[in-house]
């Protein structure tokens, strides 16, 4: 009987961690699917998810009183400006409180090249960014949230982000 049990003892180890690993490994492929959604851009114009269907998205959510935020900017102007034609999009989602036309000077005195879109309480809770900013949220080709950056994103961290993401099937 001793024998036996020393025998299923291990057996049943293994059994228990082939299964947990397989149960973590079809979790980690099991991304959600990002929520769609219609902005205003500064001028008015409707902008939607779907627009960018098949590109790297990077939802920057930011505000033009936030000290990261414009920290972070230079580097998303600089990525974009080198992958644009090759798949990324960024969509910069600001959360001020104030007029488009305010945002608008901002994002023309920075010269944020990218489309920036007034944010609303709907996308803060459809995407949890929860009471921080910068968020930037990076979606993949199929439509999936791959990750929540939460801070400052450099530009080696961005386009990390995006040639991993632009190889992918």
């Amino acid at each position: 009987m001793k024998k036996v049990l020393w025998i299923l003892i291990p057996f049943a180890l293994v059994l228990i961690t082939c299964a947990k690993a397989e149960k973590k490994s079809s979790l980690s492929s099991d991304y959600p699917d990002a929520p769609e959604f219609t902005l205003s851009d500064l001028k008015g114009n409707e902008i939607s998810l779907s627009d960018y269907q098949g590109d790297v998205i990077f939802l920057n959510f930011w505000a033009t009183w936030c000290s990261p935020c414009r920290i972070e900017i230079p580097d998303f102007i600089e990525m974009y400006d080198k992958y644009k034609n090759k798949g990324m999009e960024i969509l910069g989602i600001s959360l001020d409180r104030v007029r488009p036309s305010k945002v608008l000077e901002f994002v023309e005195y920075i010269k944020i090249n990218y489309p920036v879109v007034m944010g609303t309480k709907e996308i803060v809770d459809a995407y949890q960014t929860g009471p921080y900013i910068p968020v930037t949220i990076i979606i993949d080709k199929k439509g999936r949230i791959r990750h929540k950056h939460i801070g400052i994103l450099n530009k080696e961290t961005i386009e990390k982000y995006f040639l991993d993401l632009i190889s992918e099937q």
